[in-house]
């Protein structure tokens, strides 16, 4: 499942790179990215035997659109669903690591701070990232180093436990209350090592609102939200 806004230089390389892998099938969740990625989704699905599915969204959001193409994923006929961003800041190489772990545990997680981990990212991202994490660590649990990254692997009958209604997050958050609630649904995890790159430009996205509504959802679920 591939989230994208303004990824015309990436998603051609990016689904040829996943489509090496045997078995494997994406869904683009485009939120009309103005830079014409929906139309290059559209064409690569057209080319691809059935193998790449694109949604089209009016409404932006990496929370709302994670949430879209895990419904739509979840509903296929697959075995687990992994989640990752198309700038390359998540490897694909790594692929086959999720799908091999996925056969013992619920979620596999691309964990920036399991040991054996590299992450290069700018210092200010870097703090936010770390902050927000042992946040989450202090009031949901220290079962789980990496509350916040984006590339994870899950079985689709544990996505099937979730009820996404209900769900409070439409930002940045959303990983962390998807991994919450999926732990209160007694699912297992298991973390593994990744290389991430930030390969997002200029300012940050990860403002006040952000950081605030982050923390505000954090503490919401910790009150049995």
């Amino acid at each position: 499942m591939l989230p994208t806004y303004n990824e015309r230089p990436n998603i051609e390389r990016m689904v040829g790179e996943i489509l090496k892998h045997e078995g494997v099938s994406i869904v683009v969740v485009d939120d009309s990215s103005p830079d014409g990625t929906g139309e290059i989704a559209d064409r690569l699905a057209a080319e691809s035997s059935g193998r790449i599915h694109v949604i089209h969204r009016k409404e932006r959001g990496r929370g709302t659109a994670g949430i879209a193409g895990l419904k739509y994923a979840r509903e296929q006929d697959v075995d687990c669903v992994l989640e990752m961003d198309a700038d390359f800041s998540h490897d694909p190489r790594d692929i086959p690591r999720f799908l091999e772990m996925i056969r013992d545990f619920d979620v596999v997680i691309g964990s920036r701070l399991a040991p054996g981990s590299k992450s290069v990212r700018n210092p200010l991202r870097r703090m936010i990232s770390n902050g927000a994490n042992m946040y989450a660590r202090l009031l949901l649990g220290w079962h789980i180093r990496d509350w916040c990254g984006g590339y994870k692997c899950y079985r689709r009958a544990a996505l099937k436990t979730l009820d996404f209604d209900r769900f409070r997050s439409k930002g940045y958050s959303i990983g962390m209350e998807t991994l919450y609630r999926l732990s209160k649904n007694g699912c297992t995890f298991v973390e593994i090592p990744i290389e991430f790159t930030d390969q997002r430009q200029g300012k940050s996205k990860f403002g006040l609102r952000e950081i605030t509504g982050y923390a505000a959802n954090v503490l919401w679920l910790r009150l049995g939200g």
